[in-house]
């Protein structure tokens, strides 16, 4: 069963729906473009969509649906006409009265399949099962010491698990849930204080916009004790700027869908706390310390640990009740991922003496902006179905609003030319807008390693070491 709409009661109810039955549910991101659904439907083999209205033109004209897809529900607004199929608020007014409480299909089943894009350009479904999301939900109620008088917002789409985790943790300790529909920073700065929220997880992107947004300073907020963020580079500046703006605790976050997504918080061992302020948000600006659901490791090529000596890179391992047990219908690319129980998560860090780890690279040219992965492959592969274009590399390159943007390189065929404008639109014709390159740059030819292998670094580094150098 899939599900493509706003943040509002309709998601939660779905999403607590699904877990109490044998549906495996599929959030699709309402950012897609039509192919991109159609894909992930068709992939799935969904049989039931629950669409708002405002996205008609996302789902498969009728003639043309998957042939697994046999039911589409809409959510209307008020007053709506229903266009795609039966109206969501009738058919539960239509029931028939719950007489027996279901107890779900049981921990190792599927509860939700969460698309990501592939280093290819396919989408791979993540499997989670109810014991991943039950476990890493008793996780953060434990690190985050949740309780039934904290208030979460849902700011973030419920569509990213940077959010829907909450579902299931704010929810199991009572506490409250409160929605806005999209993410606009005077309509979520409103409700932060009108509805007395006590904690929240947005990306950097969202954070940013808030802190900066009109009228900003004349807004009080009492209630909140901690905000989260994470899904996408954060500058120590921007943190600083969110503990003295929101006054409340901070905690950096970093996971992956694979993993539910908790890796690491930066929340500050017992002795820690006795730091001074500015020896505090040295560690609070980090990707993190080992969540407590999971085993967490840095490791050179050979397996072995790298030293805790905040120098040495390596990659980042994890195993747990909160990993993935791999993906949808791709058991080569589980194999890849996991190996010797381990999930390989391609991101390249270091770790300091108390445990910290700090994300310093990506392994696979993984683009992060404003909180949604990018594979740069994905975008590339689209460049290179433009007549015009020869050669193409792209990869992110540091942006103040979004954290990263899409930067490519283009290299025309001999006697061609085309705008960078026209690029851009074509890669919007064929992918959701904000995987499409912010910018392109035009060049005579691209660098090359010896082996002849594109050098995408040395097209990457200028512009991070800029970045570095105004940053620090």
């Amino acid at each position: 069963m899939a599900i493509l709409q706003y943040n509002c009661h309709v998601f939660l109810e779905t999403y607590f729906a699904a877990a109490l039955t044998d549906a495996i549910l599929v959030p699709l991101n309402y950012r897609l473009a039509l192919q991109e659904i159609d894909f992930i439907l068709r992939d799935s083999g969904s049989r039931i969509l629950i669409v708002h209205s405002d996205f008609a033109a996302k789902v498969p004209p009728a003639g043309d649906r998957p042939p697994a897809l046999k039911t589409v529900i809409q959510v209307k607004p008020a007053g709506g006409e229903t266009a795609l199929g039966p109206d969501y608020e009738t058919l539960l007014a239509g029931a028939p009265p719950l007489t027996q409480f279901a107890l779900g299909p049981g921990d190792d089943a599927v509860a939700q399949i969460y698309y990501t894009s592939g280093t290819t350009g396919r989408p791979k479904g993540v499997m989670l099962s109810h014991k991943n999301v039950g476990i890493h939900a008793l996780g953060t109620i434990a690190e985050l010491n949740l309780k039934d008088t904290d208030v979460w917002i849902h700011a973030a789409p419920l569509f990213h698990l940077a959010d829907a985790w909450a579902t299931w943790a704010i929810t199991w300790v009572g506490g409250t849930h409160v929605l806005v529909k999209e993410f606009v920073p005077a309509t979520v700065l409103e409700t932060l204080a009108r509805e007395k929220v006590t904690i929240t997880n947005m990306i950097p992107t969202m954070l940013n916009l808030l802190i900066n947004a009109p009228g900003f300073a004349s807004y009080t907020f009492p209630h909140l004790r901690a905000i989260l963020s994470g899904g996408a580079p954060i500058a120590p500046e921007v943190v600083r700027k969110i503990i003295e703006g929101f006054h409340c605790d901070y905690v950096q976050t970093y996971g992956m869908t694979e993993t539910s997504p908790y890796l690491t918080l930066s929340l500050l061992k017992g002795h820690l706390k006795a730091l001074a302020p500015e020896e505090q948000l040295v560690y609070k600006a980090k990707t993190g310390r080992e969540f407590i659901a999971v085993s967490l490791k840095v490791v050179r090529e050979n397996g072995e640990e790298v030293a805790p000596d905040n120098r040495e890179v390596g990659e980042i391992i994890v195993q747990g009740d909160t990993v993935t047990r791999g993906y949808w219908q791709l058991p080569e690319e589980t194999a890849k991922a996991i190996r010797d129980g381990w999930l390989h998560t391609g991101d390249l860090a270091v770790v300091d003496a108390e445990g910290y780890v700090n994300i310093v690279d990506r392994k696979k040219d993984m683009i992060l902006s404003g909180g949604e992965n990018i594979y740069s492959t994905e975008v590339e592969n689209i460049l290179y179905r433009h007549p015009q274009v020869l050669e193409t590399a792209v990869f992110g390159v540091p942006d103040e609003k979004w954290g990263e943007a899409v930067h490519a390189c283009v290299v025309l065929k001999v006697g061609e030319t085309v705008s960078e404008e026209e690029l851009i639109r074509f890669c919007k014709d064929h992918l959701a807008h904000f995987k499409a390159p912010k910018r392109v740059t035009f060049l005579d030819q691209l660098p090359r390693t010896g082996s002849g292998k594109i050098y995408k670094k040395g097209l990457k580094d200028p512009h991070w070491q800029k970045f570095d150098k105004r940053v620090h």
